[in-house]
């Protein structure tokens, strides 16, 4: 027989293929009636396949009693309790490595478009107002800091791109790191004062959970840029929203928010952001890549193998 998994809810197509033709798939978010759902289905349920945004509750796995392995489509694993999944006998995977390219990307493309006013200049040529007089001047990266709070390995390609714009790199995290170049901030709040644009990339954690806080948005100041490409919950974002609307901070180009999808976008429909919904590894060749490491180490695990990217801590 196919050992059952629970999936939590839709994945890349080519994951969901895979996934169907080697185990018998339970489909979690289909369920009119979810607790009677658990009930039938539970006990019999090894894996679950699941996303960095719906994780698995504790209540969830508390409901697998033969829970073996949770399988997350995505890098961050914030959503998983880790520590209460492991005490119940589950390991945890997750997709590193192959996403960190197009996060990366958009990073750069959220700073260029918000340096640059990219998509009010979109605007201005659609709307015909070329003909009328010319654009006005922006702003540029080249010879400007950016400060990488959280210096990973999507930071890492975050600050190398930076260079390639002739950027000056520096950093934060919970220590200098060996073998970096570029300059260590022991305090966020002082490398925000000396910056010109300050990108999140940390993981989501109760640690960084509101890290990026109004002192450190005041710090960055008005002539400032912040860009999240991490999770909503490390920014201070009713902080951000009341500085971004009177002048306090500079601009903001967000593809995460705290709430998901943002229920009322209002605070941020100001000239100085722009707004992406989430998208930073939404490319067709890395989603299909995290499906497939997704498939492959529940593979791995159900072939008595070694994972290849375990979740330990």
């Amino acid at each position: 027989m196919k050992p059952e998994i629970l999936m939590m809810g839709p994945m890349h197509p080519l994951c969901m293929e895979a996934l169907e033709a080697a185990y018998t798939v339970h489909r979690y978010w289909e369920a009119d009636n979810k607790t009677a759902f658990l009930a039938e289905n539970g006990p019999g349920i090894r894996a679950v396949a699941t996303n960095g945004h719906l994780g698995c509750p504790e209540a969830i796995i508390t409901a697998l009693p033969k829970l073996e392995i949770i399988s997350s489509y995505g890098v961050g694993y914030d959503a998983i309790p880790v520590k209460f999944a492991i005490e119940h006998g589950a390991k945890i995977t997750n997709t590193p490595d192959v996403l960190n390219d197009a996060v990366a990307e958009m990073a750069m493309g959220l700073m260029l478009a918000l340096c640059r006013r990219i998509p009010q200049a979109d605007v201005f040529v659609r709307e015909g107002k070329w003909a009328k007089g010319g654009y006005p001047l922006t702003g540029e990266l080249t010879d400007r800091t950016v400060g990488i709070l959280g210096l990973g390995r999507i930071g890492k390609e975050i600050a190398r791109r930076c260079e390639a714009f002739k950027m000056k790199v520096v950093y934060h995290g919970r220590r200098a790191q060996e073998g970096v170049e570029w300059t260590y901030y022991a305090d966020l709040e002082e490398m925000a004062r000396d910056v010109d644009w300050l990108v999140v990339i940390a993981p989501g954690s109760a640690e960084t959970k509101g890290i990026v806080s109004r002192k450190v948005l005041e710090a960055l100041g008005p002539d400032g840029a912040i860009v999240n490409v991490a999770r909503g919950t490390l920014i201070d974002e009713a902080a951000m929203a009341e500085l971004l609307a009177n002048g306090g901070l500079g601009g903001a180009a967000l593809d995460v928010f705290e709430e998901e999808p943002l229920p009322d976008p209002a605070p941020f429909l100001l000239d100085n952001v722009v707004l992406s919904p989430h998208q930073g590894s939404a490319t067709h060749k890395t989603r299909a890549a995290m499906g497939q490491l997704v498939v492959d180490n529940l593979a791995a695990h159900f072939a008595g193998k070694p994972l290849l990217t375990e979740v330990t801590e």
